[in-house]
């Protein structure tokens, strides 16, 4: 990862490595901030399509929008 990467970076980064992670999982990822940063940033990219939470029975899990395939629904 690159020293000047944003935090948007750094997030997407960190979900498209670990698809399906729990939230606790991606905020371990970034010591050097605040559980509250980076859940922020989170609720940012999935209000913008970026990513998506999603709650199941892991809890609360994010997936980059990349990995999210569309089901055709049956008519």
């Amino acid at each position: 990862m690159k020293p000047e990467s944003t935090l948007t970076d750094r997030i997407l980064e960190a979900v498209s490595g670990a698809p399906g992670c729990r939230i606790d999982e991606v905020v371990c990822q970034f010591p050097d901030l605040t559980w509250n940063q980076v859940f922020r940033e989170l609720a940012r990219l999935s209000r913008n399509g970026r990513l998506r939470l999603m709650l199941n029975g892991r809890g609360l899990t994010v997936r980059s929008a990349d990995e999210i395939v569309a089901v055709p629904s049956s008519h």
